[in-house]
């Protein structure tokens, strides 16, 4: 009887949550979701991009999933992503606020606050700031330059060695964003620099991982000391270690004569002091966490990726290295403006983003309001996955949809062209706040690298793998880099 019981039990309980997870009237066709993990059971661990695609093919450009009991829309390809994002682009401009990375960050900042006046303001404060430090002038290009020198200096040291760039790329990518935040460099070996970077990287790992994911399906796990919760002490580390720079800052900074970002976030405050404003000392420690992240994996994680390649695809890199000799000549140094005179290494570094696909889901999105979208009906709250990399991969799209060419960004002059598909960074309203610094960061630091090195592949490393590993922010696998200086005439000097 008792064992009667317990199964009714359960039985009225999962049919109490498949009634739960109906999906709403003229939504969009997908898969059929089971009771409390929705379709996460149906994607593969490992690889579940490859599930996105065969939904797409089986449902078409935009589908219906849950992820639990929450209902989501995937939008496929370029067309459809930009329909959304660009054409009603206030309608799925909202974010989720039962995300994990939400409740940590308290929907503060810009990249999970939610649509409407303290996002905006924040924003609109990110971008102007960029701009009046030398986001695309003179003045940002030697910060980044500067940053190079360490790049070089230890793949000098390293010539002929077998390396891991993980961690030189991220140091360095870090440091650049840590210049503009802090209004100085750090030196790779200082303990703040290394505990920020590091708890950085763990919380990075919890909030795109499957721990995250049990906390938004089932909420009544919260309440257990499970590891998602290291993720709000982790959040907590990097808030204390800001808002001691913070302090610091407070005390030094004049007003009119800012440092740093945090410099203007305090005479941004000053200035609103008698006003009603969303400025405060909670939001400005997320913004500049924002930053960090928006600033730092996009750019080293494409390097990475442009690395690997160009080792294994060695007449790339001697043709950039080509364009790169001509172009420079006896010159110090390169500048962003040289881009415009090398459409073959323009077209690298684009390829190296589009097969990279660094943010394959983008951060999901909501919509704000009852709306359509293709005669569907998609109700306020529905979760928005733009899935970039169907975009990127987008076989009407692309000249090599699935390898790695930088013909996919040339004309038949030769010219660089960017095709309207090209979206690694999202589009719309929240496109990335870091696009126009990783993309000024790409070209300097690569075209110098690659004047001064050869990238080799290690003769004991084995067969190349280009399998990625698969995350909110996905990456390709670790790997070891040997590298040979050039001549200033452009050949290799052998190292022994």
């Amino acid at each position: 009887m008792l064992t009667a019981l317990v199964l009714l039990c359960l039985g009225a309980f999962l049919l109490f949550l498949q009634f739960r997870i109906r999906r709403p009237k003229n939504f969009p066709p997908g898969p059929t979701p089971v009771p409390f993990f929705g379709n996460l059971l149906q994607f593969n661990r490992i690889n579940p991009l490859k599930d996105f695609d065969k939904f797409a093919q089986r449902y078409g450009s935009i589908y219906a999933l849950n992820i639990g009991r929450q209902p989501a829309v995937v939008l496929t390809g370029q067309k459809m992503i930009r329909e959304a994002l660009i054409t009603k682009a206030v309608e799925f401009a909202g974010r989720s606020e039962n995300m994990m990375v939400s409740h940590i960050t308290k929907s503060k900042g810009v990249i999970m606050a939610d649509y409407g006046d303290s996002w905006r303001e924040h924003r609109r404060f990110a971008l102007t700031t960029l701009r009046n430090f030398g986001l695309g002038k003179r003045s940002m290009e030697q910060r980044i330059l500067e940053e190079v020198k360490y790049i070089c200096a230890h793949l000098e040291e390293s010539a002929g060695k077998s390396i891991d760039p993980q961690h030189l790329y991220h140091r360095a990518a870090s440091n650049i964003i840590a210049s503009i935040i802090f209004g100085s460099r750090f030196n790779y070996q200082d303990e703040y620099f290394q505990t920020l970077i590091t708890t950085m990287e763990k919380l990075t790992k919890l909030v795109i991982g499957p721990w995250a994911m049990l906390y938004e399906i089932a909420p009544v796990l919260r309440i257990f000391p499970l590891p998602f919760w290291k993720a709000f002490h982790y959040f907590e580390t990097i808030r204390k270690h800001i808002l001691k720079v913070v302090d610091e800052h407070r005390k030094s900074y004049v007003t009119g004569e800012p440092r740093d970002v945090i410099d203007c976030y305090l005479e941004e405050m000053e200035k609103r002091a008698d006003q009603r404003t969303t400025f405060n000392d909670s939001e400005m420690v997320t913004l500049l966490f924002d930053l960090f992240v928006a600033g730092t994996d996009t750019t080293s994680n494409t390097l990475r990726t442009l690395t690997l390649y160009l080792m294994t695809h060695t007449h790339i890199q001697e043709q950039c290295q080509r364009e790169i000799d001509e172009v420079l000549g006896a010159r110090e140094h390169v500048t962003y403006e040289d881009r415009n005179a090398m459409p073959f290494v323009q077209a690298v570094i684009h390829e190296g983003q589009r097969v990279g696909d660094i943010v394959p889901l983008s951060v999901f999105h909501t919509a704000r309001t009852d709306t359509q979208l293709q005669g569907y009906s998609i109700p306020k709250g529905t979760i928005i996955i733009p899935y970039l990399s169907s975009a990127l991969r987008e076989e009407s799209q692309w000249k090599f949809p699935h390898e790695f060419n930088p013909q996919n960004f040339l004309n038949e002059k030769g010219e660089f062209v960017k095709p309207d598909a090209f979206m690694p960074f999202s589009a719309g309203s929240r496109v990335c706040l870091g696009e126009n610094l990783a993309r000024m960061e790409l070209f300097l630091i690569l075209v110098t690298v690659l004047r001064q090195f050869r990238l080799i592949w290690p003769k004991d490393a084995g067969e190349p793998d280009f399998k990625y590993i698969f995350g909110g922010i996905q990456s390709v696998k670790p790997y070891r880099l040997t590298v040979q200086l050039r001549t200033p005439e452009g050949t290799c000097e052998t190292v022994h």
